[in-house]
């Protein structure tokens, strides 16, 4: 899986755009009565975004993640100011290559693991030049929709 290199920074100011939010969360599970009430609003900003200097927007390409979620096409949300722990699915670039996997660690030694099957484990070891470059904190990805008219 490739990353785009054309990582796009946020403002550094916040504008705040409050969009409507419901105040009863949606059932995806049993049916629930529908309520007609609208909180004052969520700003996305506020919400996926901690740290604005340091958050990027990189477009997903491939599908070596899509037993994590992140699928081929999904916005990223990286913030490159957190410390990356095993666990975290993070934006890599192995001898100047960006790759997004999840940081292992395994008997000591750290690893990049694939989020699907047909993908090894990368060794850190057989590179010369390591770098994570950012932890992956949000994917956006669009939900299949009917044809449209």
């Amino acid at each position: 899986m490739s990353i785009e290199k054309s990582a796009i920074p946020l403002r550094t100011e916040r504008l705040p755009l409050s969009i409507p939010l419901a105040i009863e969360s949606v059932s995806a599970g049993f049916p629930s009565p529908a309520d007609d009430y609208i909180d004052t609003g969520i700003d996305l900003n506020e919400e996926l975004i901690r740290h604005p200097i340091s958050t990027f927007f990189l477009r997903v390409s491939g599908d070596s993640m899509i037993e994590a979620g992140i699928q081929n096409g999904d916005l990223l949300v990286v913030d490159r100011s957190l410390d990356p722990c095993p666990g975290n699915v993070v934006v890599a670039v192995l001898d100047g290559t960006f790759t997004l996997k999840r940081l292992a660690l395994r008997r000591g030694l750290l690893y990049l693991d694939a989020g699907h099957p047909n993908y090894q484990p990368i060794d850190l070891r057989q590179y010369g030049g390591v770098q994570i470059w950012g932890v992956a904190i949000y994917s956006i990805h669009k939900l299949q929709n009917i044809a449209t008219a």
